[in-house]
């Protein structure tokens, strides 16, 4: 029973992560359930077992990468036990993940996400204030550390930490993947870098 549980939720991310490279080459629009079971190799009635429609495959999206955003600060907090570390292996982390699926930036500015779902805008605006939350608190263990500087609102610093990895994703989507998103994190950690550590 349990293996069988296993499989259903390996073919169900399979089935989104599958959603997701479709979004990222055809937009929100070209997500079908036809297309889909298409790319994943599968009857469209096989696929309804998984996945009642479209947007229960979109909620999927959401859970999906709010399992990732989350994950990352987890994996970043015990991989190190530096605040600072774990900031620059989070920053490393969020930028593979825009990298790897790269409808994350169009799904997030694409009002057809929430057209008639609030419910949907609603939780993507927990995952990311969630998000931020666990950066703030590495960010006051820092503060505690007498790494980070001490006049720093840690809620700010946050969204700050965020806004190094947004406008790339944003100006990458824009250029079809011609801006170099990793060359700007590479330089922009730096400058983030110089205006938190304690002087």
């Amino acid at each position: 029973m349990a293996i069988m549980k296993l499989q259903t939720q390996l073919r169900r991310e399979q089935i989104v992560q599958a959603a997701l490279t479709l979004i990222a080459g055809e937009g929100l629009n070209g997500l079908s359930m036809t297309a889909l079971a298409r790319r994943v190799g599968m009857g469209t009635s096989s696929l309804y077992r998984h996945f009642a429609g479209k947007d229960e495959v979109l909620d999927g999206v959401v859970d999906l990468l709010r399992e990732r955003l989350l994950g990352n600060v987890r994996i970043a907090i015990e991989e190190a036990a530096d605040p600072l570390e774990q900031l620059r292996r989070l920053l490393a982390m969020h930028m593979r993940l825009i990298l790897e699926y790269q409808a994350i930036p169009r799904l997030f500015f694409s009002g057809d996400l929430y057209a008639g779902h609030p419910e949907r805008k609603a939780k993507l605006f927990g995952i990311v204030m969630t998000y931020l939350e666990e950066v703030a608190a590495i960010i006051r263990r820092g503060q505690e550390q007498g790494a980070f500087r001490p006049d720093l609102d840690p809620d700010s610093t946050a969204v700050v930490f965020l806004g190094l990895i947004q406008p790339p994703a944003i100006l990458s989507h824009l250029s079809e993947g011609q801006f170099d998103v990793e060359h700007q994190l590479e330089n922009g950690w730096p400058i983030f870098h110089e205006a938190i550590r304690m002087r």
